[in-house]
């Protein structure tokens, strides 16, 4: 879309940074006893995790299955309230914000779930869904006029505003999935976490869906949080990307920069197994396979979570956790051996 670079160049000062995440950790308990529970551990689903978004852009966060991916943005939500660290939102630190002090802000900050069947309630039609929102935050209490901005609602996600008279089990996937989006626009929201939102989606559908997310952000000057396995997708649609392995962000850069050169050796291993459409080229080019399987986040390793699979790794990886260091302009690799 035309309007990226302008987001780049616009997004450079830190007076547009939207949301700021310092060093966010997220711990689960794991506790043993029928009767009485006793605490034998702990899933550091995110540990340590910084990084901002700033405003008008879309910052992909991708990795594999279980590395703290959706905790991440459920925490930014305050779905989950984190074990450690900050969560800046537009200057307000959410973490020190009580349940009523957060209630007017969730009105900016919303989210487009992976499943877009499971996530709509099958015993309203889609008005009521769209419409909830704003009964509850107060935002639209006229039903009449309620009814007319889900109608626009619908519209703009690109569905008949007859569908408002539907219930969720008649419409097909993609269909409910722009529910799910309108649904998320009704609060006229600044930031919105999308979950997966593409990932149930056939390949057709995600690119309609796709571009739908691209037209709204410079229609409404949205800011994304794009959650997602498919590189891909996160390639042609952010601006900037962060790879996490084990609860921990292990890069960070422009996307045509961190595709074009990746830096950390899991970086390098991810992108080489996305396949190139061109058969002459996929069969000639390396292939770089990790060994070994992801370490459990309830015994994670020593100093680089990495370093079990990296090919890189030396002794003094087992030792020290690496920090993220901006080893090019706006390209952050958290590892010692990449100079």
């Amino acid at each position: 879309m035309s309007a990226a670079p302008d987001i780049r160049a616009r997004a450079a000062t830190s007076e547009d940074v939207l949301v700021e995440v310092k060093g966010l950790k997220k711990h689960f308990p794991v506790t043993q006893g029928l009767f009485v529970q006793r605490v034998i551990g702990q899933v550091k689903a995110v540990d340590g995790v910084s990084f901002t978004i700033r405003r008008g852009e879309t910052l992909g966060l991708v990795g594999e299955s279980g590395c703290g991916k959706t905790t991440t943005g459920r925490c930014i939500l305050q779905l989950e309230r984190p074990t450690a660290g900050e969560i800046v939102f537009d200057g307000v630190n959410l973490e020190k914000l009580s349940e009523k002090e957060l209630s007017p802000l969730r009105r900016k900050i919303q989210v487009i779930f992976q499943d877009p069947y499971s996530s709509l309630n099958p015993r309203m039609k889609v008005g009521e869904i769209i419409g909830e929102p704003m009964k509850v935050h107060g935002v639209q209490p006229d039903p009449g006029k309620r009814q007319q901005r889900v109608a626009e609602l619908l519209s703009v996600c690109g569905l008949n505003p007859k569908f408002a008279d539907r219930y969720p089990h008649e419409m097909s996937g993609g269909q409910r999935q722009r529910v799910g989006i309108a649904r998320a626009l009704s609060l006229d929201p600044e930031f919105i976490i999308c979950d997966e939102a593409v990932s149930a989606l056939d390949v057709s559908i995600q690119a309609q869906v796709i571009n739908l997310l691209e037209d709204l952000r410079e229609q409404f000057g949205l800011t994304y949080l794009f959650i997602a396995h498919d590189l891909s997708v996160v390639h042609h649609l952010c601006n900037r990307v962060a790879v996490m392995y084990l609860g921990k962000v292990v890069e960070l850069a422009e996307s045509d920069e961190l595709f074009d050169n990746p830096l950390h050796p899991y970086t390098q291993a991810l992108l080489s197994a996305v396949p190139i459409p061109d058969p002459t080229i996929e069969k000639t080019r390396a292939h770089q396979t990790l060994q070994g399987e992801v370490p459990s986040p309830m015994k994670p390793p020593s100093g680089c979570v990495f370093h079990p699979r990296c090919p890189m790794a030396v002794e003094s990886c087992k030792a020290g956790i690496p920090e993220l260091i901006e080893k090019r302009p706006g390209h952050w690799v958290a590892c010692t051996e990449v100079s």
